[in-house]
C-alpha cells in the first residue's frame, strides 16, 4: 500500500494553536487539522511544511521543530504525519486553501472533529499543557 508522507504544522502563538478545517468534497472533509500537507518527490519535509503554509495560510514560518510521527492506515491510503512545532514570521494566518481557521487552547482542540491519524497529537499536546500548568 501507497504511503503519503505529510508535514503537518503546530504553529503556535500566544498559549494557542492554529486549527484548519478541510474543504467538503476532499478526503477527509469537513474535519478540522494541523495545516500542511503532502511532500513533493525530493523534497525536504521542513520545506514542505514552509510551502504548504504558505499555499494554505499565506504565512511565512520560523525553524520547523520536530515534535512527533504518527503513521495510520487508512482503508485506501497510509499516511504518515511528521508533526512540527512552529511559529508564524512573516503574514498573517488566511484561510486561503481551507474552508476556515481557529485559533484554539489545547484543552478545546477535543471539541473539533479531527482525523483519527491527529488525535495522539492532541493527546500529547493536551498532556504536555497540563505538565505546565502544574
Amino acid at each position: 500500500m501507497k504511503v503519503v508522507e505529510v508535514a503537518a504544522g503546530l504553529v503556535y502563538r500566544e498559549g494557542r494553536y492554529l486549527i484548519a478545517r478541510r474543504k467538503p468534497g476532499v478526503h477527509l472533509g469537513g474535519f478540522w487539522e494541523f495545516p500542511g500537507g503532502k511532500r513533493e518527490p525530493g523534497e525536504a519535509l521542513e520545506d514542505c511544511l514552509r510551502r504548504e503554509l504558505f499555499e494554505e495560510l499565506g504565512i511565512g514560518i520560523d525553524v520547523p521543530i520536530p515534535f512527533q510521527i504518527v503513521r495510520h492506515e487508512y482503508a485506501e491510503k497510509t499516511v504518515e504525519l511528521h508533526f512540527f512545532h512552529c511559529r508564524i514570521e512573516t503574514g498573517h494566518a488566511t484561510a486561503i486553501d481551507c474552508a476556515e481557521i481557529r485559533w484554539v487552547w489545547p484543552h478545546e482542540l477535543g471539541d473539533f472533529e479531527f482525523p483519527p491519524a491527529d488525535r495522539p497529537i492532541i493527546e500529547a499536546l493536551r498532556r504536555q499543557t497540563l505538565g505546565q500548568a502544574s
